[in-house]
């Protein structure tokens, strides 16, 4: 009688994995393919979240924002006065106008064509906009209608030809209309409103956006923001009975509101969909790859039929015959699920060159793992039972 402890088993199970190199290599490539796939594809989820996280962090989840559903002129706009009425609501904390607008803007002998925003102070720290040089537009630019301007990063820069301090203090023409540059904004990336890039951007005083650059052309867009997440839907009530009140023509229907939390919410549902797709993708790499092993498995068990024979006459159990065989298929695909991960790991670099957001994690990596032990249990345990149900006498005369 023979007792096989853990550590006889798995030595027998290296020694023929080893013996068996070249074929338990194969049989271990779907594995390495599949768990990678698992490790880049959460890698890829985790990095959209952050992505989409990131870019609306730039706008508050409870801002609302109130524009025309058309484009071009429109016959009944929204006004100043639709912001004074949407911040008498109880569930309002603020509601101010803001224009858009494109034109020339040109510094020395540059001038590219870019977009400006006419807007009340409060607007900058709404939106997480901050001073890298100069000073922010203030309450006496739109009371004295400063013809001032603070640029944006990457519009700065341009003008400049990389050299954005330079321009503090001097003159940029808008649409020919003379503004002095009184600071810069730091980088913010996407704004998150679906507008205009901010970076991009010149921003001057409400009032002297209006007076002297649109006009009558003059459209506003209504930023909103609601006293918290849980009354932006109430907020939006109000908002849709005052527009309905205010503008006779059309009411509420002629006009897009949108909140940011729902938007939120919608891409971040999109990027989670995206991975359970892809991660069902990987699950099927594994699902053949553990078809794989099995098949060498059997593979095994046929070529090891006697061996088999002569364990058990010398008083090998069928649990220890079993674990043997199923150990086996474990660490083939262990290591296998150890390599995808590394594969995965170095495979990262390539996917942010490709542009695509991902973001390495503990969790896929266990995932990983997890996924590639349980292809190897799975699969390999049919294989390891008839080895251990294999009859001794028969075995032992198997040729």
């Amino acid at each position: 009688m023979i007792d096989l402890k853990l550590k006889h088993l798995v030595k027998l199970a290296l020694v023929n994995i080893y013996q068996n190199k070249t074929r338990a290599f194969l049989s271990t490539l779907g594995v390495i393919v599949g768990t990678a796939t698992i490790f880049l594809v959460i890698a890829i989820g985790k990095g959209g979240e952050a992505q989409v996280s990131e870019q609306f962090s730039k706008l508050n989840v409870g801002t609302i924002i109130v524009r025309s559903a058309m484009r071009g002129k429109v016959v009944d706009p929204l006004t100043e006065k639709d912001a004074e009425l949407f911040a008498q609501s109880e569930y309002i904390a603020s509601a101010f106008p803001v224009l858009f607008g494109s034109g020339d803007i040109s510094y020395a002998d540059y001038s590219q064509q870019s977009g400006f925003i006419a807007i009340y102070p409060e607007f900058q720290e709404k939106n997480n906009l901050t001073i890298w040089q100069g000073r922010p537009l203030g309450d006496e630019d739109e009371k004295k209608r400063n013809k001032c301007v603070v640029l944006g990063a990457e519009l700065a820069y341009v003008l400049t030809d990389g050299n954005p301090s330079e321009i503090l203090g001097q003159t940029i023409s808008i649409n020919q209309r003379k503004f002095e540059v009184v600071g810069i904004y730091n980088r913010v990336g996407d704004s998150g409103s679906g507008m205009m890039s901010y970076d991009d951007s010149a921003f001057l005083p409400y009032t002297v956006g209006k007076r002297y650059l649109l006009g009558t052309r003059a459209n506003p867009i209504i930023f909103v923001q609601a006293t918290g997440l849980e009354t932006v839907q109430l907020a939006i009530e109000d908002i849709t009975n005052v527009l309905n009140e205010t503008h006779r023509m059309g009411g509420a229907e002629q006009f897009r509101i949108l909140d940011a939390g729902s938007r939120l919410a919608a891409a971040q549902e999109s990027a989670r969909t995206m991975s359970l797709l892809l991660l069902a993708v990987a699950t099927v790499v594994l699902i053949v790859s553990g078809i794989g092993i099995m098949n060498v498995m059997f593979v095994t068990v046929k070529e090891r039929t006697k061996e088999i024979g002569i364990l058990k006459a010398i008083g090998a159990k069928k649990r220890e015959i079993l674990s043997q065989f199923l150990l086996e298929a474990v660490i083939i695909s262990l290591v296998g699920g150890l390599l995808g991960v590394v594969l995965g790991y170095l495979a990262v670099p390539l996917l942010k060159f490709l542009n695509l957001p991902a973001l390495p994690s503990v969790s896929g990596v266990l995932l990983g793992l997890l996924f590639s032990v349980i292809t190897g249990i799975f699969f390999g345990f049919y294989p390891a039972l008839q080895a251990a149900e294999l009859n001794p006498i028969e075995a032992l005369r198997y040729e």
